[in-house]
């Protein structure tokens, strides 16, 4: 999810809704995606997205209520889905099954001890996507006209080429690593109410006198996804060593410290493996009603669960001019 140290280095600052309009954000899918199931699953009761068969679907429940926010700003949302993760994640992922692992086994306590509130938090810490909802989700997504953009591999460092490409106007995630990855302008917070906040690069290097590669030295320093970084080191500590030895390699010889795979992780960033090929089209034709069929009655999520979510963007549609709903 990046690293959230960086948030003391990266220039951040609330920006109205209304500013945004007309606009273009290629968003993080499975950021976006992992926040709304997990909502999902802690607040609505597990008989509303779970088949006759047992196969969760929270995931639909979760676009509904997600995708309004876009459709009723006039915000085009391109949705760029993670592919294969490097092997250099291959230690993050691992403490991430782990940590799913021991909520696993808290839930089961939690069931034996019929404690519905902590059953329903611990539900939402083991969520995972799996390819039931990675397949549904797109899905659905195509029926209600969203752009859907397969990335080679990191989703956040797809969207920030894209953006960077002129095809979007900004990256949508929360992971402070879109910076590292070049992303110009970052909106976080498009799940939470209230205002987005936007992340900017250029005001970033600029408040600290970086270039964009001397900052994912500063992460690296402090650790990303892809690496722990150096004990000790925090974001100011980080700063005053790249400012005072240029770089990563020569601020790790004055300490006599080492990043292992340093070379390779600073390589990612800085060059991460995106894909210009890619097309898709802004001027979207939602249909609503093949969505909601699809949602409630193939998949059988409870209509009324999913009722004002469908209202929103019809309504939405129609303050926008679009003729199968005006």
């Amino acid at each position: 999810m990046g690293n959230a140290a960086l948030r003391d280095i990266a220039s951040i600052e609330s920006v109205p809704f209304d500013d945004l309009e007309g606009s273009v954000v290629a968003v993080d899918a499975h950021n976006w995606l992992y926040r709304y199931l997990t909502t999902t699953v802690k607040w609505t009761n597990a008989s509303i997205y779970t088949t006759g068969d047992g196969t969760e679907v929270a995931n639909l429940v979760g676009i509904v209520q997600g995708l309004p926010k876009f459709f009723e700003h006039d915000i085009v949302p391109v949705m760029v889905f993670d592919g294969g993760p490097s092997d250099l994640k291959a230690d993050e992922i691992e403490a991430r099954r782990e940590q799913r692992a021991d909520y696993e086994e808290q839930l089961e306590a939690a069931r034996e001890a019929d404690d519905p509130v902590a059953v329903a938090r611990l539900e939402s810490y083991t969520q995972r996507l799996t390819e039931t909802i990675q397949e549904t989700s797109r899905e659905l997504l195509s029926l209600l006209d969203v752009p859907v953009v397969e990335a080679p591999a990191e989703g956040e460092a797809q969207a920030a080429r894209i953006v960077r490409n002129g095809d979007a106007d900004y990256v949508g995630s929360e992971d402070y690593d879109a910076l590292l990855f070049g992303s110009p302008r970052t909106l976080r917070q498009l799940t939470s109410k209230g205002d987005p906040e936007l992340m900017d690069l250029e005001a970033t290097l600029a408040a600290h006198d970086l270039t964009l590669e001397q900052l994912i030295d500063v992460a690296i320093l402090i650790g990303t996804d892809f690496n722990p970084g150096v004990d000790g080191i925090g974001p100011k500590t980080a700063l005053s060593l790249i400012d005072e030895h240029g770089d990563l390699w020569s601020a790790l010889e004055a300490r006599g410290d080492h990043v292992e795979y340093g070379d390779r992780v600073r390589q990612l960033f800085r060059e991460p493996n995106v894909t210009d090929d890619y097309a898709y089209t802004t001027d979207l034709d939602p249909d609503v009603d093949a969505a909601r069929e699809y949602v409630c009655e193939e998949w059988g999520v409870d209509a009324d669960e999913v009722a004002r979510g469908f209202e929103r963007i019809e309504t939405s549609l129609v303050q926008t001019g679009l003729d199968r709903y005006t």
